[in-house]
């Protein structure tokens, strides 16, 4: 089968994974114990869980997105390209 049918290429499945561990990176910073009925606990306020674990999580998904939409690059349109400059 030929490459050129395929709708993604190496880079884009391994930038899919980077974006997707990134995605669980920031999940795993929210995460941590809760406030109970009879204590409570003001980690759950924390600037890592309330600002920077957000933040994170965003950054993975944006790059998912770009892997998604990236093109991959094919030899077909240097090959094309190259032969517009000769004529």
């Amino acid at each position: 089968m030929d490459k050129s049918n395929f709708a993604f290429d190496r880079v884009n499945y391994i930038l899919l994974a980077v974006g997707m561990a990134v995605v669980i990176i920031g999940f795993l910073l929210m995460s941590g114990a809760g406030s109970s009925d009879t204590t409570y606990n003001p980690d759950i306020f924390s600037a890592r869980r309330i600002k920077v674990a957000p933040v994170v999580c965003l950054i993975g998904f944006v790059s998912m997105v770009y892997a998604v939409v990236r093109r991959p690059k094919s030899d077909n349109t240097a090959q094309t390209t190259e032969k517009e400059g000769e004529a």
